[in-house]
This record gives C-alpha cells, structure tokens and sequence, in this order.
C-alpha cells in the first residue's frame, strides 16, 4: 500500500481547495441539500468486524451527492455567468444535480450526456429543465464537446470533479457525517473521478486528523489508484462495469495533488462485491444504491483492509438505478455468508 503524506492542515498549502471553501459551501446548502442521514446496521458491524457509519447520499436531492457541488458551483457564478447558463458532461448524476440546481436558481443548463445512459437519469435530468445533447461513449469526447458549446453560447463548464466549487461542494457530504458521529478511524469514499474523494479528504484531515481516507474504485476501472501510486495522471479506456456513475477515464488534474495530500491508498472491488453490496443494502438496511454508490459500502463489507474493532464511516454515493439492472443486480447476487 502506497501511503500519502497525510500532513493534516498544513497540507492545504496550494491546492485548489481547503477546508474554508468547504466550511463556505456548507452555508450556502443550509436549507437547500439535504442533511442526509447517518445509519448503521448490526449485521454490517458483524460483516465488517467494526463500527460502521453509512452517509447515506443516496438520500440526498436527485438521489446523490452530486447536488451538493453542482449548487455550490452554479451558486459561485457571477450574475452574468448565470445569465449565459452553464454546460456540464456527465452519464447521470452529476447532469441530475446540475438540472436541478439550475433550474433552482433560474439559470440554463446544457447537459452533454452518453446515449447509452441509464434511461431514468437521462428522463430525470429532461424533467429538471435540462437541455440534452448526447454523444458516443465510446467514439466521442465529452470534453470536448462541452468545450466547444462554451465556445459557442458563452456558457461556463462546470465539469463534474474537477472544479473547486465542485470539489467544496462534494465535501460538505463528509463535514455533516464528522459532526454527527465525531472522529473516525477510517473513512471510505465511492471514487469516480474523485471530486467526492478529494473533498471528503479535506474535511476528514481537519475534522478527524487521525482518520485514515481510502478511496474504492472498480477493478475494471482503477484509474485513480493507477494515478495515485504512480503520481502521475493515468489515462484509461471506458471501464466495463455495472457502475456506471464510476466510469471515468481518468482522475482531475485539480484533484490529483489533494489525493496525494489527504488520502492513504485506493482498493477496489469487483462487480460481484457491488452486487452482493446492492442486496444487503436491500435485504438488510432497506435502502435502495446504485452499483457506483456501493463502491465504499463494498470495500469495507469484504475487508478490503486490517481494521478489526475500528470506527469506519462509509459514504454512500447514491441510489439512481435503473430497475431492471437493480433487479438483474439483486437475483445474480450472492448474501454474504
């Protein structure tokens, strides 16, 4: 295991956000993101050999912590930014948070979204006002196409991970699960691109000094384990993998130095752990998560690392499924034995 320089504080010395901005961003969702709860599960505890605190996002406005940094950013924007409207590429959450927000605070949002996207997230983010232009997953940059629709209608890209507004926004999710259950031993966080990581990182380092930060990425797409133990950013092709919310390419450039900072290592898990994950979550806790937002809940259920007897909190990402791959999920799983 690669260790991070984990140097608290002091660390926040030139990175793209610190703990300030978070502290900021959490006044301007008072009243406006859910203060999602916090559960726990005696069968989880038995599973895990800890104490385990689940941050249940999947709970959150859109069904995931992605309105958290997409408010947070959209409310950071001049008044003639606003006026311009913002564009954003994502395969469903983040376009989700983005829509709602806008619509929110009365600004036009364009949405650069796979046409092989989970059809709920893409009715979802059509019924929040959005604008949709698809793409090719696999033939077509979203970037780049995002990019070249700023460059036309003057809008501001707002990406999903890799902004500072995002990244404050995302850890306001982490600040609320510190306060309401005090210091941890560990921390785990869904990865994707890591703005959720990153910002959950930052809290962690000052809310928690002690507490050790793991990110958990699926084994097909282990992208930000490759750029963190490298130290360099590590492209990837389109993970195959029932998490889609987790399908990144490659970690932020704004993120990269904060995960080198904050957090101690990135494990994964296989889609089979994700599945199985999905059907404790059902069958036990009654909740319903989507494959990405059981990343973190997975790695700690099968003990992806040493920590009997720890204080361990969960972040659990989100819950947008489509029902038939929830179904399909649910009857090729297997229970935890």
């Amino acid at each position: 295991m690669t260790a991070a320089n984990h140097a608290g504080p002091v660390a926040a010395a030139g990175l793209a956000v610190t703990y300030q901005d978070i502290v900021a961003a959490a006044k301007r969702l008072a009243g406006v993101a859910r203060q999602t709860p916090v559960l726990t599960s005696g069968q989880a505890d038995r599973q895990a050999d800890a104490s385990v605190f689940f941050k249940c996002e999947n709970f959150q406005r859109v069904g995931a912590f992605k309105f958290r940094g997409a408010y947070n950013a959209i409310s950071c924007l001049s008044e003639e930014q606003k006026q311009r409207g913002v564009v954003a590429f994502s395969s469903g959450n983040h376009a989700q948070g983005m829509a709602l927000a806008a619509r929110m605070l009365g600004v036009h949002a364009t949405i650069v979204m796979p046409s092989n996207a989970p059809a709920m997230k893409l009715a979802a983010t059509r019924e929040y006002g959005a604008e949709i232009i698809l793409y090719d997953r696999e033939r077509e940059d979203r970037e780049v196409i995002a990019a070249r629709l700023s460059a036309e209608r003057g809008c501001a890209v707002i990406p999903a991970y890799d902004h500072p507004d995002v990244i404050a926004g995302q850890g306001t999710a982490a600040k609320e699960l510190f306060d309401a259950v005090g210091p941890l031993d560990y921390l785990f966080v869904c990865t994707g691109g890591g703005g959720l990581l990153s910002g959950c990182a930052i809290a962690a380092a000052h809310l928690s000094p002690d507490c050790i930060v793991i990110g958990v990425e699926p084994e097909a797409g282990n992208d930000v384990q490759q750029s963190l133990r490298s130290g360099n950013i590590v492209h990837i092709p389109v993970p195959d993998t029932i998490a889609d919310g987790a399908q990144t390419q490659h970690v932020g450039k704004l993120v990269l130095p904060i995960l080198q900072a904050y957090v101690k290592d990135i494990v994964t898990v296989s889609d089979d752990q994700l599945r199985t994950q999905m059907r404790f979550f059902a069958e036990r806790m009654k909740i319903v998560v989507e494959p990405a937002g059981c990343l973190a809940a997975a790695a700690v259920m099968h003990r992806a690392l040493a920590f009997a007897g720890a204080k361990v909190g969960v972040i659990v990402s989100g819950g947008n499924v489509d029902m038939a791959l929830f179904a399909n999920s649910i009857a090729a799983a297997k229970a935890f034995s």
